[in-house]
């Protein structure tokens, strides 16, 4: 058994690293808070630009474009070069957050014969270069703290490599918080983009009820009326550069939400086990204590014992 000066520390120890993971509790929930704010004061700028694609392509279904899946048809049936953007985090204490974000990376490349990584995150880049991915080196971005500019650039980067033809497919890798005790990984295609996620029943009913009933023949010919400027080919092109930011964007803080998120309930967990171990170190430490001070009485019961014992027989001597 510890004596009671061990325990004191150990007691002592815990309580400051108690106070270390109720101060990371307190600054996760902060952050939490604000990556929430970010994705919601963006999302309907995005949302319109999902509409304003899904328009276009309504009203042209005929057009091909490099940015769609429904493009010229050589360039569908090569061979694809995959990229998977990866979004983990910066550092550790988050419970499971990036190990699964990892293990679902992981996966879909050794399924790949032909791929390049492009990781956001300190800990997956350490990761997967140390056991020999193919990382691309040029791509090095934190996921600490999310803005629209870091968004914008990767965006530039990744549409750079998809219309030089050096990556035929995009997708990205990172996690969605479902709910404050919920967490998935997610992987989506970000190039090219599904035409039909954009074509909808509900776009083409609600054209329909609000201008007046057109017949088939005319709405194949909705471009005769739909006029765009410059060209809907132009103005495709430079909405899809947007969406993709946004889309970026909104992997970033939901990454950076999440791994806060776990954070928290990861440091919860820790301040919760640290109070249970030091409620038994404290009945531990009583125990002790209680023991020691019934041996000091029982010392001095003893020599005052002895005493009275030495007194009596010196006074039968004399």
């Amino acid at each position: 058994m510890a004596n009671a000066r061990e325990i004191q520390n150990r007691i002592k120890s815990i309580q400051d690293t108690m106070k270390i993971t109720n101060a990371m509790y307190m600054m996760s929930s902060m952050k939490l808070r604000k990556a929430k704010k970010k994705l919601e004061d963006t999302e309907p700028y995005f949302i319109e630009l999902q509409k304003i694609i899904s328009e276009i392509l309504l009203h042209f279904p005929d057009m091909r474009h490099m940015y769609f899946d429904n493009r010229a048809k050589d360039m569908q049936e090569r061979v694809k070069k995959k990229g998977y953007v990866i979004i983990t985090g910066d550092k550790g204490l988050a419970g499971a957050y990036n190990h699964n974000v990892m293990k679902e990376a992981q996966r879909l490349v050794d399924e790949s014969s032909d791929y390049k990584l492009y990781i956001v995150g300190e800990l997956g880049r350490s990761y997967f270069g140390r056991n020999g991915y193919n990382v691309d080196s040029a791509f090095c971005y934190s996921a600490n703290n999310p803005s629209m500019h870091r968004a914008r650039v990767i965006a530039e980067y990744l549409l750079k490599l998809y219309k030089e033809e050096e990556l035929d497919e995009i997708d990205i890798v990172f996690t969605n918080m479902n709910s404050s005790i919920s967490e998935e990984v997610v992987v989506k295609q970000l190039l090219p983009l599904k035409t039909h996620n954009f074509i909808k029943q509900e776009l083409m009913d609600d054209m329909v009820s609000s201008k007046q009933k057109y017949d088939a023949e005319t709405l194949e010919k909705a471009d005769d009326w739909y006029l765009i400027y410059p060209s809907p080919r132009r103005v495709l092109e430079k909405v899809v550069y947007n969406y993709v930011t946004g889309f970026v964007y909104g992997a970033l803080v939901e990454g950076s939400a999440s791994e806060e998120n776990a954070r928290m309930l990861a440091m919860q967990s820790a301040t919760e086990n640290a109070q249970a171990m030091l409620k038994e170190l404290s009945v531990e430490y009583n125990r002790v204590r209680q023991a020691a001070i019934t041996q000091e009485i029982t010392e001095v019961i003893g020599g005052a014992k002895a005493l009275k014992k030495k007194k009596m027989k010196q006074r039968q001597e004399r």
